[in-house]
């Protein structure tokens, strides 16, 4: 007897897309404000010499490099390079640290060594409680630098270390990740007009 043939269902993509642009909407009116305040200081501490720094873990730690590589290469038009650092990339770094004094350190560690006053964090975690993540906002504020949360609905825990909490408007880890990527790519175009003459 053949294998019955399985459909895909048009309504149910769409359904899934509508609910994507929902809460990327929902999110860009409840949080416009904390992103263009996002923008404005990773833009002010460019002008003064200062990098932004990134951090997250698995599809979060995507989004820190994509957004590093936006910044340092270009987002939509030519201009200077933008000092910016994902630290998610060294595997020798992330799995020595992890071995020798834990997993919760590997981005403190990193921000202890790279990390200066008057630099930027950008710390992206879809609960908010990841805690690598929230061990380097306590660091970062340890050093003077501005940090500034991607998170998910509440917060999290995170919530209290930023100086810039942006919620987004879903409950859904895919469509937080969505929402995230968006105001990601909000904040480098912001960011490439103010800083990146």
């Amino acid at each position: 007897m053949p294998a019955k043939k399985r459909t895909v269902d048009a309504r149910a993509i769409i359904r899934e897309l509508d609910e994507s642009s929902r809460c990327i909407r929902l999110t860009a009116e409840a949080e416009a404000t904390a992103i263009a305040a996002a923008a404005k200081a990773i833009a002010r501490a460019m002008a003064r010499g200062r990098q932004l720094l990134i951090c997250g873990n698995g599809g979060s730690a995507a989004d820190s490099q994509h957004v590093a590589t936006e910044m340092v290469v270009r987002f939509e038009r030519e201009r200077r390079a933008l000092p910016a650092l994902a630290l998610t990339t060294d595997t020798s770094l992330l799995t020595a640290e992890a071995n020798d004094h834990g997993f919760d350190s590997i981005f403190s560690r990193q921000l202890q060594a790279l990390g200066r006053k008057g630099d930027v964090l950008l710390a992206i975690s879809t609960s908010g409680n990841s805690p690598n993540v929230l061990e380097a906002c306590r660091q970062a504020r340890r050093q003077g630098m501005t940090v500034i949360g991607l998170a998910g609905p509440r917060g999290g825990a995170m919530a209290k270390l930023c100086h810039i909490i942006i919620r987004a408007a879903a409950s859904r880890t895919c469509r937080i990740q969505e929402c995230h990527l968006a105001v990601e790519h909000v904040i480098c175009q912001l960011v490439e007009e103010l800083a990146g003459r």
